[in-house]
């Protein structure tokens, strides 16, 4: 039976950690967890979804460090004449800048040329330095469609969606990392929940990222949802259209950036589409994740979502004065919740 290691036990890695005990048993799963590791260790993980289930259990192996988690395994002596070794470590965790930085941080459970390294992240350039760091793995790079929330250690609420998109970094990866991506995928539905297998996942990514690195950051800044920023005026003044067409602004500069990398279909009928999306929202609309942890001074994801697809602009010669300006405020911001941690 496939073993696997959650990196990340928070509002994704929890429900995943409970899609794949199903699929592989619990004894299989091992999760790492910080915050919230006291109460895993005790109570394991609660899921209330929507879509799932009710009042979900689940409690895998629990974990502080990579390091623990491997050695947790190795106690348990060789297998058919093999150490034990995870078949998967998932990384579930924001893709937040760290020293040690998270590749590194996971080393002690990867295997060489065994375990696949699957990104359950948001952001866009992200998979190179797992790439680099391990060249002999795969590297399976995600486009996760799960809203959700961790409402207490351990606890997690889900609506609306659940699907995840797979495929292989680079998308030219050699026959074994595909057929570790086939594999992964067959496990996520083994498990009760949706996936896909993509040839190339970049496109998927980069039609995620029109709405991530617009809305999320200007969410946190402004402090409101999107369907709230879009009605913010005053008594007498229609905003929508203004506000709307902001974000409309910022989309079309990702997607040129995008074009400008190779994925034409990253295009104008695109960012339309998700303009209609949200212009049929309901009040008070969604809460982006930014917006989240802004609201609780945590430390955003601005440099994977924001900041990569800033700097793919300057090496293309893309012009993205708006989505630049949006970038160095939410960094601002960002920073202003780690130096205020230091010093209090």
């Amino acid at each position: 039976m496939p073993r696997a290691l959650l990196f990340g036990a928070g509002s994704l890695g929890i429900p995943y950690a409970w899609v794949l005990s199903r699929a592989i048993g619990e004894s299989n799963v091992t999760a790492v967890c910080r915050s919230n590791f006291r109460e895993a260790s005790r109570s394991g993980f609660t899921i209330h979804s929507k879509i799932l289930g009710n009042d979900l259990q689940c409690k895998p192996r629990i974990a502080q460090t990579a390091a623990d988690a491997a050695r947790q395994i190795a106690s348990e002596g060789e297998n058919d004449g093999q150490p034990p070794f995870f078949d998967y470590v998932v990384v579930a965790a924001k893709a937040l800048p760290s020293r040690p930085s998270i590749a590194e941080l996971i080393g002690p459970a990867v295997t060489p040329g065994r375990t696949g390294i699957v990104l359950i992240q948001n952001g866009i350039g992200i998979e190179e330095e797992y790439a680099r760091r391990y060249p002999q793995n795969p590297v399976l790079s995600t486009v996760a469609y799960f809203p959700a929330t961790q409402v207490a250690p351990g606890v997690v609420y889900h609506s609306e969606v659940e699907m995840l998109r797979v495929g292989t970094y680079p998308a030219a990866a050699p026959a074994a990392h595909k057929d570790a991506a086939r594999a992964f995928v067959d496990l996520i539905r083994k498990g009760g929940a949706s996936a896909n297998l993509h040839d190339d996942i970049q496109p998927k990514r980069w039609s995620k990222l029109l709405v991530n690195a617009s809305w999320n950051p200007v969410c946190a800044v402004t402090r409101l949802r999107d369907r709230e920023f879009i009605d913010s005026k005053k008594p007498d003044e229609k905003n929508e259209e203004d506000a709307l067409g902001f974000i409309r602004d910022v989309m079309l500069e990702i997607a040129a950036v995008a074009r400008a990398c190779g994925y034409s279909g990253i295009d104008e009928e695109l960012v339309d589409f998700q303009i209609s999306r949200a212009r049929v929202r309901d009040l008070p609309g969604i809460q982006p994740s930014m917006l989240a942890d802004a609201l609780e001074s945590r430390s955003m994801e601005v440099d994977a979502i924001v900041g990569n697809t800033v700097r793919l602009a300057k090496e293309k010669g893309v012009p993205v004065p708006m989505l630049r300006t949006i970038y160095l405020l939410a960094n601002g911001l960002s920073e202003s919740f780690s130096r205020n941690k230091t010093t209090n």
